[in-house]
């Protein structure tokens, strides 16, 4: 007689979790911050897709610093 030996892998589904408000709340805030500040005002007589890479830069900061966030404070709901 044989014994079954129940794969505990297989009986776990995968769990996805998203990323918390607080992240994309940063992301978004320092890319528009990034683009209207920095892309606009400071670096306005430069060409314009600089304007976009100064929003983009912002995004990239933004997530960081809103994981940051997220293990500091938690999340804002």
């Amino acid at each position: 007689m044989t014994k079954r030996v129940a794969k505990s892998t297989a009986k776990r589904k995968k769990v996805r979790q998203e990323w918390p408000l607080v992240v994309y709340i940063w992301a978004m805030s320092l890319g528009l911050l990034g683009y209207l500040i920095v892309g606009r005002f400071v670096l306005a007589s430069r060409p314009h897709p600089v304007h976009w890479a100064a929003g983009v830069v912002g995004v990239v900061l933004g997530v960081p610093v809103g994981w940051l966030w997220y293990r500091w404070r938690g999340d804002v709901l």
